[in-house]
């Protein structure tokens, strides 16, 4: 698989991100749905914290890229969905290392939804890898 960024504009790059990745020579592509901070058996983690909010939401991630033989680093698509942009944007560094250790800078949106499908929730993570 060959990874090459785009962009037009940089200002992204500061912030852990491409504005787009073109994918070529891959053979397998795996649609992660939305992952949150839950426990093994569904039962909602951390309320009220953003940090350990995103922490284990990108463990619950990892583990799904895990069963697919992927980590972080096969991601090319990240959606990060939150009830309160202000309040993820200090926890943002949380996310970013995270990517950074892995070397990808993968396509992002974030955005601010009125609840998750959990109560309590405070971020999901929905990503798309290749391979």
């Amino acid at each position: 698989m060959e990874r090459t960024a785009i962009n037009p504009v940089t200002w992204s790059l500061d912030m852990g991100f491409n504005q787009g990745e073109l994918v070529t020579g891959h053979n397998r592509t795996l649609y992660c749905s939305g992952q949150t901070a839950t426990s093994g058996d569904g039962k909602p983690r951390h309320e009220g914290d953003m940090a350990a909010q995103l922490a284990l939401s990108l463990d619950n991630l990892e583990a799904v890229l895990a069963g697919a033989g992927m980590s972080l680093a096969h991601l090319v698509r990240l959606n990060v969905y939150t009830t309160d942009v202000d309040l993820l944007f200090p926890h943002y560094g949380v996310l970013a290392s995270r990517l950074g250790a892995a070397g990808v800078a993968p396509t992002t949106t974030m955005l601010g939804v009125t609840r998750l499908a959990l109560p309590g929730q405070l971020v999901e993570l929905e990503g798309t890898a290749v391979a």
